[in-house]
Parts: structure tokens; C-alpha cells; sequence
């Protein structure tokens, strides 16, 4: 079996499909962990959802922000966007199927075996795997519930950017759904910058990139992100950062993580523009 992490597709189908080719995917024998934001600004999202779907249990995919905002976008809590390009998922026949899927994904993956994490944007300083496994499972179950339209109407704001244990229920959500899919940078405190989108070196000063913040807890786990396309790809014994810019006209990166081997990456076209 090979495990494999492949970076924010975005709505990029063409390009997904490309780099399941270029790896040799076995859907049989092989394992995906896709990080997240796998629809939006690319063209074809609604063909990307469709095909993770067929592949069942071989795919472990985690939410990133773009896929909670088309869940928002169904439940009336956000309106479109106009760089957003979900219309065909919101008019597909199938959609409440693939909504339910969706909102059926985790938050976070803990592989405790593999000593590996899969997570959107990061795991923030303040808290342990343990400790963020934990605040994921709560939204999670949000999302599962009947009620799951009510509650995603609170997740969206910038505050709380610091942690406390003593939250209220709506900031506690909205803190961790900001965290994990939302995170770059921390300032020294431990607290979310969410202005700063740059690659490192480009930051504000007192701010520093989640993953190298002094406060943040030694473990022996490798954690698996994406979100951060200005960073791209970053292999250490601590992190893998997979996010290379499809969907800006970079690339669609796979990563071998078992057995470990060189990334595989398929030029993309671009097909959307940063916003200033």
C-alpha cells in the first residue's frame, strides 16, 4: 500500500485527475489523505466531490475553509461570492448527496499508528494533538447533527484569536474552525493572525508561522497540511506542507508519506486571481 497527501485541489478536476494517473493510484491498494479546501475558484468542483466520493475508503479527506463556506453557501448562512464557482454543485441533482457527504468529513485525522495528522491549515500553539483532536470532534459532531444549518450560523468573525478554555460555545466553535482551517500565523502570544498571507519573511513583525512558534508542544507526529499556497511545498520531521497553488498556476503536488518518496506534481493553468 502506498499512502500518498495531495494538496488543496480546489474545484481543479482536470488537474486531479492528471496526478491519479501520474502516481498510479490504486484505489484497491493505495490511500489518499487530501488536506482540505477541495472545491471553489477552480472549474469543475462539482466533478472533484464526484470523483473522491467513488472512491470511498480509500480517500481521508479533511475539511478546509472553502468546503465549509459551500456548506454555508447551501444553509443560507453565506452568500456567493463573486469569485466563487460552486453554482454547478448547488444546481447538481445530487446535491443534498453530497452535501451529507461532506459535512460527514472530519475536521482533523489522527493517525496514531502512522504518528501522522491530517489537517487543513495547522494545529494552533496552544493546544496538543490530543487537545485539537478533541475541539475537532465537537464541531464534527455539529456538523453531523439535524440541526447542522443552525449551527454554522456563528462560525464566521475573526474573534476569538486567543484560546481559553472557559469560552463561550460559539466562540469555542468559531476559534476552532479558525484555527484549523483558517491558521498561518500566530503572534507571540499563541494568538491567530489572519491578515497575513505571505510566505515567511514577509510577516509582520512578533508574528510567526504556526508550525515554528516556541510555545508550540514537542510530539512525535508528523502533521499533514495544506491552505497556505505562498508557502508550498515543506518536508520536515514535523510538517508537510502540500499546498503548491493549483488552482493560482502553480502545481497539484502529491506526497508520498509511505513509504516516503519525492513529490509528484502536475502543472495547472490557473484559474483564479488573488485577491489584493
Amino acid at each position: 500500500m502506498a499512502l500518498y497527501a495531495i494538496g488543496d485541489i480546489q474545484g481543479c478536476a482536470g488537474a486531479f485527475d492528471e496526478l491519479l494517473v501520474e502516481i498510479d493510484f490504486e484505489p484497491t491498494k493505495d490511500c489518499l489523505w487530501l488536506v482540505g479546501d477541495l472545491v471553489n475558484r477552480g472549474p469543475d468542483s462539482l466533478s472533484v466531490l464526484r470523483k473522491i466520493m467513488t472512491l470511498g475508503k480509500s480517500v481521508v479527506a479533511v475539511l478546509g475553509n472553502h468546503d465549509l463556506h459551500l456548506l454555508a453557501t447551501v444553509a443560507g448562512i453565506r452568500a456567493p461570492r463573486a469569485q466563487d464557482t460552486l453554482n454547478a454543485v448547488l444546481a447538481a441533482p445530487d446535491c443534498d448527496i453530497i452535501v451529507d457527504w461532506l459535512r460527514s468529513r472530519p475536521l482533523l485525522h489522527h493517525d496514531v499508528a502512522g504518528k501522522r495528522v491530517l489537517v487543513h491549515a495547522g494545529v494552533p500553539p496552544c493546544w496538543t494533538v490530543a487537545a485539537a483532536s478533541h475541539a475537532a470532534r465537537e464541531v464534527e459532531s455539529l456538523l453531523r447533527s439535524p440541526d447542522w444549518m443552525r449551527g454554522l450560523a456563528t462560525m464566521y468573525g475573526n474573534g476569538p484569536r486567543q484560546w481559553r478554555p472557559r469560552l463561550a460555545d460559539e466562540e469555542r466553535i468559531r476559534f476552532t474552525i479558525n484555527a484549523l482551517t483558517r491558521m498561518r500565523y500566530c503572534n507571540e502570544h499563541g494568538g491567530l493572525d489572519f491578515e497575513h498571507t505571505g510566505p515567511p519573511g514577509t510577516q509582520a513583525a512578533g508574528l510567526v508561522p504556526w508550525f515554528d512558534h516556541p510555545q508550540r508542544p514537542h510530539e512525535d507526529i508528523q502533521i499533514v497540511f495544506g491552505h497556505w499556497a505562498t508557502l508550498g511545498i515543506l518536508r520536515r520531521a514535523d510538517v508537510t506542507a502540500t499546498d503548491s497553488g493549483c488552482v493560482w498556476g502553480g502545481a497539484l503536488t502529491a506526497i508520498p508519506l509511505e513509504p516516503a518518496g519525492e513529490p509528484v506534481a502536475v502543472k495547472c493553468s490557473g484559474f483564479a486571481r488573488p485577491q489584493p
